[in-house]
């Protein structure tokens, strides 16, 4: 289980960088220097990501997280939620770029995935709060 928060939090690593060089390529191609959701792409991919998972890690070789009948739960609900949230900011990003103009759905599909994570998180401290009372 800890090669498996590696790998998941290496992952959001490599997303996040490649989501600042599309950031970088794609305002630089299309000549744009307004706001976007693209600048902060790349900073939510680590720091939900690949910090936060890097945090998971620490938490599992202190109080063995893992083994809490919630976590597989939260390890999943957590990923889709923040999958979904990411994607929709790059949507989101990629059609302000390009002058599109975003919908409603955009926004509320991007919404589920705030709700879906938060859910998540809900998950994360149970578990967490489970675990510290465990090894108190």
């Amino acid at each position: 289980m800890v090669k498996k928060l590696v790998r998941v939090s290496m992952s959001y690593m490599i997303i996040g960088l490649l989501f600042g060089v599309y950031y970088r390529e794609l305002t630089k191609w299309f000549d744009f220097s307004g706001k976007t959701q693209l600048s902060t792409l790349h900073t939510h991919t680590l720091v939900l990501g690949m910090f936060f998972f890097l945090i998971v890690l620490l938490l599992e070789k202190n109080f063995h997280i893992t083994a809490h009948k919630w976590y597989k739960r939260f390890y999943i609900t957590y990923n889709i939620g923040l999958g979904i949230t990411l994607l929709l900011m790059l949507i989101h990003g990629t059609m302000t770029v390009m002058g599109i103009e975003s919908s409603a759905a955009i926004s509320g599909i991007a919404g589920l995935g705030h709700i879906i994570m938060t859910i998540g998180l809900g998950f994360f401290f149970a578990i967490l709060f489970g675990s510290v009372e465990e090894h108190a």
